[in-house]
Order: C-alpha cells, then structure tokens, then sequence
C-alpha cells in the first residue's frame, strides 16, 4: 500500500515543465511523436514492444503531471477540459483531476467528475478514487451519495482480487465520511475492518466526541492504547475537548502527563497545544493554560490567538490583553495578526471599559488594516457601545462603506443596551429601508425597546411580525412576557405563560413570569407563582430571587425576605452579586440597615449597581457621611460611577444636608467622568439646595438650566421648598409655571401644595379656588398607605382606615396619643389638612 501512495505522490511532484509535451500530443499528428492509439469498433491487437511501454508511461506521467500543475495554479476546470480531449485516460489521470478539484474546495463538482468517470466504459477505480471522491461527500455532507459510493466499493472490492491492501485507506475514507455526516454507520465500518490503523482509531474518537459520547471517546482511547497502537498527536486534539466535558480537571491532567511521555514533538505540536490550551481554559484552569502556552517553543498565530480568546472566554481581559502585547514584541510581531486575533482583543477591551484603551487600539486597527473588513468594524461598534460611547460606535456605523445584518443589529442594540430606545426604532425603520429583513436579533432589540419604552403598541407589532413569518428563538416567551409585563398588559403575559409555554416553561421563563408580578405590584401573585415553582421541582435560582425580593419590601414582609436570605445560603446563592443587591435592597427597605450592610460586606465582587443600592440604603436612612464614605471607596476600587450612582450619592447628600459634599460631586459629574446630568440630578441639586433654606439659590439653580428645567419634577421640587421655608411669594410664581406646565398632566399634589401656601398666608378666598379647580378637574391627591409586620403578619393602613379587625382598639390608642400630645404642648398646623 506504502509504494503505491509514493508512486503516485512523486509522480504529481515531478514534470512540472512539459506543457507542450501534452499539446503534441493531443493535436499533432505530424510530429515524430508517436499518437496515442484512437478508440474504435473494431478491435485490432497490436504488439507493444518493451520501448513503446516505457514511452507510454511517460506520456501518462506527463499528462498527469501537466493536470496536477493546472489544478495547483487554481485551474481544475481546464484540467478537466484537457482530460476530456484524452481517448482513453488512466485510472490514475482521472484521480488527479477529482484530487484537483476537491484541494480548490469544488467537491460537488468533483462528485460530477466522479459520475462521469463511472459513465465512461472500461474505467476502473482504484482506492485512491474512492478515498477521495468519499472525500467529497465528506465535505458536502452528503450521506446518499456516500452510501452509494460506499456500495460501489464493495462491488469493486469483491470482484477484484488485485491489491486488496490498500482498500484500508477507502475504509478510513469510510469512517470520515460518516463521521462528517453524524451517521452511526461509523461504527458498522470499525467494526467489519480487519486492521485499524491509528487513524481509524483518531476517526472513531472524533465522531464520538462530535456526538457529544465523551465517556465512549475515553473508552476508545483506552481500548486503542491496550491493543498497542501508538497515539499521534492528532489523537490528543480530538481527545482533549471530550476531556473538558467532564469538569474535572484531574482528568485533564492525568491526560496530559500521558501526553508529556512522548516527547517533544507531540507537547510542541501547534495543533496539540492549541487543543490543550481549550481544554484547561474550559474547566477554568487558567494556570494551566498558561503554563502549557508559555512551554510551547514554536507558537504561531492560532496559538496566539488560542491563548488570548482563552484569557477572554474565563473573563480575564487585561491578561488577553498583555498577551497580544506580548505577540507584537515577539519575533513574529505583527505578523502574527488576523481578524480572529483582532476581534478577541476587541471583546478583551469591551470588557475592561476604558475609553481611551478602546481609542488606542481602535487607532492600531486602522493602522495595519487599511480597508477593515466588516465583521472587524462591527466589533469596533459594540466595542465602543460597552463603553458608553454610543455616539462614536454610530460614527464607525454611518462610515461603514458596506454593511451588512450584523451592522444593523449590532448598532441597534447599542442604542437600546444605552437607553436611546426611540432612536433605535428609527434605525428599525431605516434598516427595513435598506430592504434587510428583520431577523430574531433585531426583534430581540425591539422587544426590549418596547420594554424600556412601556409601549405595548410596539410590542404587539413585533409579536405579530413573529407570528407571520413564523420566526422562533430560545427566551421568545421570556422576552414577550416581560414585554408585556413592563408595558401594564400583565393579563397578555399571563396567557402567555399560562397557554404558550405548556412543555417549555424553563427557569428563564418561571423568573420573567414572577418579575413582571413584582413590577405591576402583583406581589402576593408572585410570591404564590414561586410557590408553585417549587411544587413543579423547579429550584428558583439567582435571577429567580433577585426577582422576588422586590416584591418583600413592597409588602415590608422582613420574615419572607429572611426565609429568602436562608434558602439563599443553603444553595450557595448568598454571595452572587444580584443576589446580594436585592438583599441590600429589601432589608434596607424594611428598616433593617445593619443587615443590609452585612450582606454588603460579604458580596465578594461588587459591581457599580451593588454600591449604588447601599449608597441608596444609607441615604434612605440619614447615614449621607457613610454614603460619601462609600461613594469615596467605590472610586478608589476603580469601579466607574454611572448616572444612577449619582442620583444615590446626591440624593444622599440632599437627606442629610451635606450640600457643599454634594455641590462638589455634581461638578465632578461632567468634568471628570464625563457623565451629562440629567432631569433627576438636576431636581437632586435644586432640592438639596431648598431643603437647607437656600431657596433662592435653588430657584436661580433652575433658572439658569433653561430648556433643560422645563420639567414638572424640578419646578414641583422647589414648590416644596418654597413652602417649607416660607417663600411665599416665590412659592406662587413656582406654582403658577407648574399650573401652566401641568395642565394636560392632572398633577393633583402640586394643586394640595399651592393651597397649602395660600392657607400658611391666609388667603382663604385663594384656597377655596384651587380646591374647587381640583375639583372641577377632577384631581385628587392619592391616599398614602403605611403598614408594619406583627407575628409574620403584614398589617396594611390607609386614613381613616375601618377594615383592620382591631380597628376600635387601634382608633382607642390613637386618641390616647392626641391627648398625650396635647398635654405636652403639641399644637397641629391645620394649614396642612
């Protein structure tokens, strides 16, 4: 079998010269070159003379050589052209032109070939015909055609005697080609060949890994090893991934110590070591990856590239980072960048969030790649977009000289992921202008627009566009429920979940079905669904808890959030950071700060929305110092402030009446982290100025925002402090803007404000008018409710309350308290009634 592969290898490598050799001897027919006899009805015997079999053979050597040279240059059709000019070709001529279409990745038309091959009488086929034809259908996955070829060997096989040795390479041949197909004949083929070669063995391994039979692959390993065939290393790379699938890493070691055993050309091999760098990097041993990198002497560009998308994959971007720095100052340098490099490091940067490294290594793309392609440019875009700079990834959009679905998708999602929910329905729009289809991306994007927006409108066209063309996606439901949900339509995520989700109901869905609950004030709706959760064997997860606890400090419900913290540390959810700042959250809200600031603590890594909820928590309970305490902390663990956090820290300030502290940090907001104050930092700031009596400081504070205080929450902030304080003058001109700007909105407090004003004056004639204007308009000021838990038991209030059972009791202990406070000097402020 050996000296027959030589032969054939050695004669594609020789005569590379003799082009006009084969046009002599298809066209010439004057030429003292002997013709090559023409096929004819008649059969006439010659005698071939010794000299004439030898010159023979080197007409085929020639011809096959001139056809191999074509198909090399990347001209396997006018090999074939030239073959079909020959009378009789050679089995061997033949080959050469399927070989030469199937290494330029034409295997369907190889496949043609091969038909016509089998058309053509008097032709026969050699195993290397159909190894490599099966290679063909390897490539095409196409079984049929396979199993026909695979039959048309055995016929062939069982006829012919001649050379049955080399038909183990048709049955390797075999085995790849229904391993490529993901068919079980794989093993009918293993098992009727009489010697397996370690390449058989390496086929066997991969297809049960790609079947995702990870103990079978280890089982073949062990099997192969006992009958005393020697691994190559390609058998170490089809093995490790099945390795990693069993997250134990003392697997992975044990097999790669046999690894080390033989010797340096198998640890050194690129293809080895990029397998085993996977391997270690799945199950989250990153030493170990790095140790089997850095031992590797020969790296090239996929090892490279291996070891920094590892360093990604486990979340480490600075140390994929370093590593691409360590690929430039190489021998190699930049040469050993590709796109796979650059788009690594590019979600390397994404994750680590710095502006300025993300500029940098923007200016080094455009440096080495002079034309980007587009799937670089749109990994630049949501680079950008996890940065925060959603304005500069639409200017590498709007540059884009081609785009495609994947740019429109992708910078959609950037405008949603960064709040621009209604700029990326106009993209929408644009992008259907373009004639690009909506695909389950982009309705993913619109169906958190619809979300974010509270627009049911937008949602139901989304749900529609999915129903007729009939698109489906994993986390459809989750994403039309909380749709919904947000959207006030608690009754359309009901139906989903209940009718939609009848055999599919997952985690994802059980946690969407319980937030939406929660958001619409459905607590003791939410707090039954969890319960039937676990009657279905479902256990609730981090997302699941975080969704409930919500509802435990809307209902001021200490014992469930306790029994909730609990289940938390029994399944080792305690310390998970979503986990935690809803913890934070609720005790915080049930008055309880000491344990809020215990669970604080213990969350091992805190993000920016963990600081910002105990920042909250401290300001909620008059604690601003600690607040700025933590504010400073935050900053000195380089975990950046977003908008949200300076709402917490100014709010803080404003309760506690730090207003220096606070003035400082809204200056700081746009100057130094580059973050443009909004509507609520604006009301934060002209409150904390009017809280402390400096009203009219607050007053020319809103003056001097212009078109950005035109705002009914700023103007009613001061209102109050105007009242507060006794301004009453300026109250009225508050007032009266905030009338103006209120008409169409029915704000009935600010009306109860104003009157209140008047009264505090005197101007009874002037509270009678806005009392009756409250009237006539039908405004009334939303009744309060207090409640505190006793025993387990929530118990709810709301003025002039009769359903309590110990109502007459409770009414009793108050009249006791009003005489109580008036034998202490109280004297109530009738102006406020």
């Amino acid at each position: 079998m050996k000296k027959t592969h030589n032969v054939t290898k050695s004669s594609n490598s020789k005569a590379m010269n003799e082009t006009n050799a084969i046009t002599r001897i298809t066209t010439t027919t004057t030429s003292s070159v002997v013709p090559l006899p023409v096929s004819t009805t008649t059969t006439t015997h010659i005698h071939v003379t010794p000299k004439q079999k030898q010159w023979n053979k080197a007409i085929s050597t020639s011809i096959r050589s001139r056809l191999s040279k074509l198909c090399r240059e990347g001209q396997p059709h006018l090999a074939r052209h030239l073959l079909e000019t020959l009378p009789r070709p050679s089995t061997v001529v033949w080959n050469s032109v399927i070989i030469g279409f199937i290494c330029n990745n034409m295997p369907h038309e190889a496949l043609l070939l091969y038909a016509q091959m089998k058309s053509t009488p008097n032709t026969r086929f050699d195993p290397y015909t159909f190894s490599s034809i099966l290679k063909a259908c390897a490539l095409t996955n196409d079984i049929v055609t396979g199993k026909a070829i695979h039959s048309h060997f055995l016929r062939s096989h069982s006829i012919s005697n001649e050379n049955p040795g080399p038909s183990r390479i048709v049955y390797n041949s075999l085995l790849n080609m229904y391993s490529s197909c993901q068919h079980d004949y794989v093993l009918k083929v293993f098992g009727v060949m009489r010697k397996r070669n370690v390449v058989a063995w390496n086929t066997l391994i991969s297809w049960y890994v790609k079947s995702n039979r990870y103990q079978q692959a280890l089982n073949a390993f062990a099997t192969m090893i006992n009958q005393s065939v020697t691994p190559t290393p390609v058998t170490f790379v089809n093995l490790f991934p099945a390795l990693s699938k069993f997250r134990d890493s003392r697997i992975a070691h044990l097999f790669y110590g046999f690894l080390l055993k033989f010797g340096h050309e198998y640890v050194n091999d690129v293809f080895v070591v990029s397998s085993a760098i996977l391997m270690f990097a799945d199950l989250g041993c990153m030493d170990y990856a790095r140790m089997v990198f850095d031992q590797c002497s020969n790296k090239n560009t996929e090892i490279w590239n291996t070891m920094i998308a590892a360093y990604v994959q486990n979340n480490c971007p600075v140390e994929a980072i370093d590593v691409f720095v360590q690929a430039l100052e190489s021998e190699e340098g930049k040469g050993i960048c590709d796109d796979v490099t650059l788009l690594s490091v590019l979600t390397a940067v994404s994750q680590v969030q710095q502006i300025k490294l993300a500029e940098q290594f923007h200016a080094f793309v455009l440096k080495i790649l002079p034309v980007s392609p587009i799937i670089i440019l749109n990994a630049i875009t949501v680079m950008y977009s996890r940065c925060n700079l959603v304005d500069t990834s639409f200017k590498v959009f709007d540059k884009m000289l081609e785009r495609d679905a994947v740019s429109w998708n992708t910078i959609i999602s950037a405008f949603v992921q960064n709040g621009f929910d209604e700029e990326a329905l106009m993209l929408v729009c644009e992008m259907q202008k373009q004639r690009f289809l909506i695909d389950s991306i982009t309705a993913t994007s619109l169906l958190s627009a619809a979300s974010n927006l509270r627009n049911s409108y937008i949602g139901r066209q989304t749900h529609a566009y999915l129903i007729r063309h009939g698109i489906q996606f994993e986390g459809m439901e989750s994403y039309l429920i909380d749709m919904y949900a947000k959207s006030g339509s608690i009754r359309s995520s009901e139906l989903l979940f209940e009718h939609n989700c009848l055999s599919s109901k997952d985690e994802a869905t059980w946690n969407t079905m319980i937030a939406g609950y929660t958001q619409n004030g459905l607590n003791e709706k939410a707090i039954f669904l969890l319960k039937e959760m676990l009657v279905k064997k479902i256990i609730p997860n981090a997302v699941t808890l975080a969704s409930i606890l919500p509802a435990c400090s809307s209902m001021g419900s200490m014992g469930f959030a306790r029994q909730l913290h609990g289940f938390s540390i029994r399944h080792f959810l305690e310390k998970n950071v979503y986990v935690g700042t809803a913890l934070t959250d609720t005790y915080s809200k049930c008055g309880a700060i000491s344990y809020a600031e215990n669970v604080f603590v213990r969350i091992p890594e805190k993000n920016s929305v963990t600081y910002t909820t105990m920042m909250m928590c401290y300001g909620q309970h008059g604690m601003g110092k600690r607040a700025l305490t933590l504010y400073d902390s935050m900053l000195r663990s380089s975990i950046r402030p977003d908008a949200v956090t300076f709402v917490a820290i100014l709010s803080a300030c404003n309760y506690t009446g730090l207003v220096d502290e606070g003035l400082q940090i809204f200056e700081s907001m746009e100057k130094v982290h580059k973050i443009k104050p909004s509507i609520e930092h604006y009301c934060c700031v002209a409150d904390m100025l009017g809280r402390v009596g400096r009203v009219t400081e607050a007053y020319e504070f809103v003056k001097g925002l212009g078109e950005d205080a035109n705002t009914m929450e700023i103007w009613g902030s001061l209102l109050g402090s105007c009242k507060n304080h006794g301004h009453f003058e300026l109250g009225k001109v508050v007032a009266k803007k905030l009338l103006n700007m209120g008409r169409e909105k029915r704000m009935a407090g600010y009306h109860v404000l104003l009157s209140n004003i008047y009264a505090e004056e005197g101007e009874w004639e002037n509270v009678d008018r806005v009392r009756k204007q409250m009237k006539e308009k039908g405004l009334y000021k939303e009744t309060g409710c207090s409640w505190v838990e006793i025993a387990g038991f929530v118990n709810c209030f709301v003025s002039r309350d009769e359903k309590h059972p110990q109502s007459d009791e409770i009414y009793n202990m108050l009249n006791k308290l009003t005489l109580d406070m008036k034998d202490a000097g109280y004297k109530p402020l009738y102006s406020l009634i």
